[in-house]
């Protein structure tokens, strides 16, 4: 197992790593809308959407790895409410990609956001 870490997105804020590679398979932590430096994004549920996705994007490559190889994603949301405005940004990230995907309602996430998303990619 190797522990993948990417400077151009936020450090873990616990005990545990941005992503593992095990195999051919990468496991990433749930991302939140925080940038590089730790700072909470500001904004509704679409832009702590393209946050999100944007520090997993950078989480992928630094195990060279592309949004392509996502095959699973986990989404996580303050309110299911949200869930067509995220279905949008999510969509435009991923084009034709279609990973397979579940979304949670939860009753509270770090820092207050609004989404968290994980990952699970192979390495083809």
């Amino acid at each position: 197992m190797e522990t993948i870490h990417s400077d151009a997105a936020p450090a873990a804020i616990g005990p545990y790593s941005q992503a593992v590679q095990a195999g051919d398979f990468l496991f990433s932590s749930g991302q939140i809308a925080l940038d590089a430096h730790g700072q909470l994004v500001e904004g509704g549920v679409e832009v702590q959407t393209e946050q999100v996705l944007s520090n997993l994007e950078a989480v992928l490559g630094a195990a060279g790895l592309l949004k392509t190889d996502v095959v699973k994603c986990t989404v996580f949301l303050k309110n299911m409410d949200d869930f067509a405005a995220i279905n949008e940004v999510y969509g435009q990230f991923f084009g034709q990609h279609k990973p397979a995907r579940s979304t949670v309602e939860v009753a509270r996430l770090p820092k207050d956001v609004l989404v968290e998303i994980d990952v699970v990619a192979h390495r083809a």
